[in-house]
């Protein structure tokens, strides 16, 4: 991505060098492009431009304000899945009538502030989770826009953690229970359907899964209208993936998701909302972190970084691949490092056999491609604060998200009373 690259010898963000962040703001932290940004979402709101299109943001791949709010000004509306990503939104400046709510269980205090906020539908999970909505409402005095979650039992060909359109995954309505479902919802008073929804998992690499669940989706909703049902709204969700690198795979474009999107659709004349995450905002950013050790045995040479696997959790429990750069531009031979952190687990590792120029404690290295979650994600095991996040606009920046002291962490705390013998 042209945002990120080396000037005069060093890695910069836009025109800020990564080195000028780091002695702001110290290391660990994360860094994202604005450019970035604004120009992942240009992609599919030019792809979209002829359509009646809603773009949500899932706020689930990174909730910073800042980077909410500049998506928000750029005209997105928001996916949440909880009652705390829903004021994330609001407080970013998106009308409830652009936000999506999305999750597998929703609380009825949950619902309440999702019925406040007026948002524009519920993706609805389950049966049970639509008679509490139901409820909800009727108490309120209110009716609550509906969409089912269907699940229409598709492969996304994607880690199987993050796979959710298959019949053993936990999300949705199955497809072949999708009339009883919308027959039983009319019924009741509490309830307005307004469309159908559907999400079959994250980091796509190809059109296929797409297309095998939208014939099916637009087939469902043929038949839902012949029913007598108001399907004016299809949800496709999200899922379209990003060049991480490292396995040869080159996930589809938002032009070509929307060719695609034609093919599928257009003779339903629907709304449509999307709900990408990931694709807007994982290229956008970067994790910079010191060498503490170079830690040299008989077989392997360690390179132990300042960040570790609460900060960045991705590598850890998917195994993935993110491209490891140094901070200065290196020539020449390279060595193969085994990247890892402080903490106290084996899995706490970025990389095995990366090979980078030679490195010594104090040098400093970028995980690329880290904007989606990752601070989001991240922890506060062993005890390690939250690390900073800064957004860079051209060639200035600021901190979009402070870091957290050890003394805010124990603060947080209620220290066990000692008993009168322990005082003694």
């Amino acid at each position: 991505m042209p945002q990120f690259d080396y000037r005069d010898g060093h890695y910069a963000v836009e025109d800020v060098a990564v080195r000028d962040i780091a002695a702001t703001c110290k290391t660990p932290f994360y860094c994202y492009s604005r450019a970035a940004i604004e120009r992942a979402y240009a992609a599919y709101a030019d792809a979209f431009a002829d359509y009646d299109m809603q773009i949500c943001y899932a706020l689930k791949a990174n909730s910073n304000l800042s980077i909410v709010g500049l998506l928000a000004a750029a005209g997105a509306g928001a996916d949440v899945v909880s009652g705390g990503e829903l004021q994330r939104a609001q407080a970013a400046g998106i009308p409830g009538s652009r936000i999506v709510y999305s999750g597998v269980a929703k609380t009825v205090p949950e619902i309440e502030l999702a019925l406040d906020a007026g948002i524009r539908q519920f993706n609805v999970e389950s049966m049970p989770e639509l008679h509490a909505i139901n409820e909800t409402a009727m108490r309120r005095q209110q009716r609550a826009p509906v969409a089912f979650r269907i699940n229409p039992d598709v492969d996304a060909e994607t880690h199987e953690k993050i796979s959710t359109g298959k019949s053993e995954n936990k999300f949705g309505i199955p497809w072949h229970s999708a009339s009883d479902a919308y027959a039983h919802a009319a019924s009741l008073p509490g309830i307005e359907i307004c469309g159908i929804d559907m999400h079959i998992g994250s980091q796509i690499q190809s059109l296929t899964p797409f297309r095998n669940a939208f014939a099916r989706i637009a087939e469902l909703t043929q038949q839902l209208r012949d029913q007598g049902h108001a399907i004016d709204t299809i949800d496709l969700g999200g899922g379209l993936g990003v060049n991480y690198g490292g396995d040869g795979k080159t996930p589809p474009t938002p032009a070509e998701y929307a060719q695609l999107v034609t093919e599928a659709f257009a003779d339903l004349d629907c709304r449509l909302i999307i709900e990408p995450g990931r694709s807007l905002v994982g290229a956008a950013g970067m994790l910079v972190s010191t060498v503490i050790y170079v830690k040299e045995t008989a077989t392997l040479d360690f390179l132990i970084i300042d960040a570790a696997m609460n900060d960045f959790m991705r590598p850890s429990i998917y195994n993935a691949y993110h491209a490891i750069r140094t901070e200065r531009q290196g020539h020449g031979a390279q060595r193969p490092y085994e990247i890892v952190g402080p903490v106290c687990e084996t899995g706490d590792m970025f990389a095995r056999g990366r090979l980078l120029h030679e490195l010594q404690a104090g040098d400093m290295v970028v995980l690329e491609d880290a904007g989606a979650y990752g601070a989001v994600m991240a922890s506060t095991y062993n005890t390690r604060p939250l690390v900073p996040e800064v957004l860079v606009e051209g060639n200035s920046f600021r901190i979009i998200r402070k870091r957290v002291s050890e003394a805010a962490l124990l603060a947080l705390d209620e220290p066990w009373p000692a008993t009168a013998t322990e005082q003694a």
